[in-house]
């Protein structure tokens, strides 16, 4: 029996995705650092700090589209994995501050003198280290969804009730994370960052270097994905898709399958947080929301689900539309997002990628004017 063909490693607008990615991440901040102010092209450096987070949610929206377009797992939990990561990246920030911070206290961050700690807890012993702390950028999200998707998976929940209950982790920790007593700064969370790598948060190179390590992230991350969706393994994926019973009759783990791609996703989600942090400069309990794991489901859909490339891109321009209409219009942002979701329901199923697909199709299939002959 001849095996079906393997998809390639990357399409045509997983190419052009990749391109601009490279273009805007070495042409971003040298507009910043090389240009003057006074120059048209100058990108100003809040633009760049914007533009940042933005790759970040790109990242986040492919490490969903990577578990829901691919192998059909809704998760309305990927916030939690973004938060620890962010947080875990946190807490080495604030081991930088040292005798800086307001209580110029250098054993302990400046939230524990307030609360009157007597000592830093032993789980922020290793975090004064940048390889330690990229460890548990690694480690926190991606125990967490081994150990959630052990039980879960070999308990064979999915659909609705998957998701429901990957939201009731998410806010379970928000309100773990929400104690004073837990040691991660309670509701303010932690900030007032100072330096990282030796280097000032705040400097404009610094916030140049952490966008292309954005943009390289995430270019990274998508080759990665694709190499899993575009192997015999990404087959057996869609095949849990599309038919799970099916393909766990044919001798498939399924629940192995699904484990895997979950927390590679998990960790994909852990190190956008990761990146995150240092950017926007602060990490709190409310990233923990569940309204944030469920926009990033509106932005996977916005931008195609099942594409990955897409799912980047509708994070990114479904944001920038938040900037805008935020400012201009706070108060109808949220019904527009809404009104957005049940749209791309309704009327764009694939997002933006089928869009451009379609576009694409029709221009090849539109047959070509001949030319008029010429009179004799």
């Amino acid at each position: 029996m001849i095996s079906p063909p393997v998809s390639p490693l990357l399409t045509p607008a997983g190419r052009i995705f990749l391109a601009v990615l490279a273009i805007i991440m070495i042409a971003v901040p040298a507009l910043n650092l090389l240009v003057p102010e006074s120059s048209p092209f100058y990108v100003p450096n809040y633009l760049v700090t914007l533009l940042g987070k933005y790759l970040c949610y790109a990242l986040l929206a492919l490490a969903v589209d990577l578990v829901w377009g691919f192998a059909g797992i809704l998760s309305l939990g990927h916030g939690a994995f973004f938060a620890l990561g962010g947080y875990a990246m946190g807490m080495y920030l604030m081991r930088q501050i040292g005798d800086r911070g307001v209580y110029g206290n250098p054993d302990l961050p400046d939230f524990m003198v307030f609360l009157n700690w007597q000592e830093l807890p032993w789980y922020w012993y290793g975090f004064a280290h940048f390889p330690f702390a990229v460890l548990m950028v690694i480690l926190a999200p991606g125990i967490l969804a081994f150990v959630f998707g052990w039980f879960a998976f070999r308990a064979r929940v999915t659909g609705v009730y998957l998701s429901i209950i990957t939201q009731a982790m998410t806010f379970a920790l928000l309100l773990a994370f929400f104690r004073n007593d837990m040691g991660f700064g309670g509701n303010n969370g932690l900030t007032d960052f100072k330096d990282i790598l030796g280097y000032p948060v705040s400097a404009t190179e610094t916030r140049a270097a952490l966008f292309a390590l954005s943009a390289l992230a995430l270019g990274v991350c998508f080759i990665l994905a694709r190499i899993i969706v575009a192997s015999k393994l990404g087959r057996v994926l869609i095949g849990i898709r599309d038919a799970e019973s099916r393909t766990r009759f044919l001798g498939y783990r399924v629940e192995h399958y699904k484990l895997f791609v979950f927390t590679v996703s998990a960790i994909m989600a852990g190190i956008a947080g990761a990146l995150y942090v240092p950017q926007v400069g602060i990490i709190n309990p409310s990233e923990f929301s569940p309204e944030n794991s469920i926009e990033t489901v509106i932005w996977t859909a916005f931008g195609g689900r099942g594409t990955l490339w897409g799912a980047a891109l509708g994070a990114v321009v479904v944001n920038a539309a938040k900037s805008w209409f935020t400012g201009v219009l706070p108060d109808a942002w949220l019904f527009l997002l809404g009104g957005l979701f049940i749209f791309v329901t309704l009327f764009m199923p694939k997002g933006l990628a089928g869009v451009f697909a379609g576009w694409s199709r029709l221009k090849k299939e539109t047959p070509a004017i001949p030319e008029p002959e010429a009179a004799e």
